[in-house]
């Protein structure tokens, strides 16, 4: 029985992506990869919606690896980090900063909490130190999208840095750099955009981008030398999961040209609609108010005195994967459905039938 991915990464892909898997060998120090490398670097921006002053590199690892790259490179002695963090993956933000001792302002809320703008407007009145306001665009472990356009305003306004995790957000949302202020931001292919675990990519301008690599505290996670490689020749400092560099392309080319980035947010919303208007038909309640919602995961608690442990557990004994909710919500009994990657209108409908019957 194939098993449907309805959880958020890794996802199901497009068949044009599986077959790029079986494309033959070849050296990531050779004409043809540089081909690919810049290719996929200029369709990595026009993901990110942004213009002539932004550049992009691709970094072989996970999400994390990513977030990594960037917070461990761009912070000058004295320089301090705001962080907004409401959740998970907020959380992860603050491990990688302390783990690098940059000194911060963990602004903290609760998961499933929007962030307080008049909160964040006071932490850099007050602290002429913060060099980057950090935070996460699509909050994961609630399914909520932080407030990134008020939040980069504010970045503009008191003239600072602006780094937005994106990892659960690019190509399920219109990111827009430009438009939101963004200086830097990251994700990963085997998300909304569709591709595999293990090709994450990190997007910025171009001033930002090229740091000096002694500036870095990591010596594979370094974005100045993953800069520095990419501007010379076209190429990754370290020998790079090649093999993944074909499926990130197939992927990009997919959601760029195939379905138009556009048509596959649209899709994603029309997804979500289908699976939301299902659930709540089935008395079903949500974590978060609508607006509030990704458009790629939502987070659902079952009915009172059903555990989640056996409904997970069920489901996927019908061949459906989701998640179960994390910390405190775990307690809850909530779980989390996420339409990511090869997931349209009728298997909503499908799984909402197999819902149906695992909730009874």
């Amino acid at each position: 029985m194939k098993t449907r991915l309805f959880s958020p990464g890794p996802v199901m892909v497009e068949e044009p992506v599986r077959q790029s898997l079986l494309h033959y060998d070849i050296c990531h120090r050779s004409p043809e990869f540089e081909e690919l490398y810049k290719a996929i670097c200029g369709k990595v921006v026009r993901l990110f919606e942004g213009d002539d002053s932004y550049c992009a590199v691709v970094v072989s690892g996970s999400g994390t690896s990513a977030n990594e790259t960037c917070l461990s490179s761009v912070f000058a002695p004295g320089d301090e980090a705001l962080l907004i963090n409401n959740g998970e993956f907020g959380g992860r933000l603050l491990e990688i900063l302390t783990k690098y001792e940059v000194p911060l302002t963990n602004l903290k809320f609760e998961w499933g909490e929007m962030p307080d703008l008049a909160a964040v407007e006071k932490a850099l009145q007050e602290n002429e130190k913060i060099k980057w306001v950090c935070m996460v665009f699509h909050e994961t472990s609630t399914g909520m999208i932080n407030p990134v356009h008020e939040v980069g305003e504010l970045v503009k306004k008191y003239d600072r840095k602006y780094y937005v995790d994106c990892v659960s957000a690019a190509a399920g949302e219109h990111i827009e750099v430009v438009k939101n202020h963004i200086d830097l931001c990251s994700s990963v292919g085997g998300k909304c955009l569709g591709a595999y675990p293990g090709s994450a990519y990190v997007c910025g301008r171009e001033e930002i981008m090229n740091v000096a690599p002694e500036q870095g505290k990591n010596v594979y996670l370094n974005l100045g030398k993953h800069y520095q490689m990419m501007k010379k020749c076209w190429q990754t400092p370290n020998t790079p999961n090649v093999t993944l560099f074909w499926a990130l392309d197939a992927a990009l080319d997919w959601t760029l040209e195939k379905e138009g980035l556009e048509g596959r947010i649209a899709r994603y919303q029309e997804c979500a609609k289908i699976l939301r208007g299902g659930m709540k038909e089935m008395g079903l309640k949500f974590l978060l108010p609508e607006e509030q919602m990704a458009n790629t995961v939502t987070s659902v608690f079952l009915p009172e005195g059903k555990p989640v442990e056996p409904f997970i557990a069920a489901m996927a004994a019908d061949g459906y994967t989701v998640y179960p909710g994390k910390g405190k919500f775990l307690e809850m009994n909530m779980f989390q459905v996420a339409n990511m990657g090869a997931i349209y209108p009728d298997d909503c409908r499908e799984f909402l039938e197999v819902l149906k019957k695992n909730i009874q």
